[in-house]
């Protein structure tokens, strides 16, 4: 569970296969722009390839890369999906 000086980071799908966890708590001092986020996440975790084609939920919610990660959200990392 997330503290108010940590968030946690669900993965789902192929996010997941890469990062080779479906979970973890990362710390996070103060917000940060989700873009930016991602982009760390990738530069981390390169297999992700670019950061731009992921997406994100905050607190269950659809977010942009514009979007806000506080302290004590809880973050889903994946990728587009298509249906048919």
């Amino acid at each position: 569970m997330a503290t108010g000086t940590t968030i946690e980071v669900l993965y789902f799908a192929q996010v997941a296969e890469h990062m080779g966890l479906r979970r973890e708590i990362l710390p996070l001092d103060g917000p940060v722009q989700a873009g930016h986020w991602l982009d760390a996440l990738t530069a981390r975790c390169p297999a992700l390839g670019s950061s731009t084609r992921l997406r994100l939920a905050i607190n269950q919610e659809h977010a942009s890369r514009t979007a806000m990660i506080q302290p004590g959200d809880e973050v889903a990392v994946f990728e587009p999906v298509t249906g048919g």
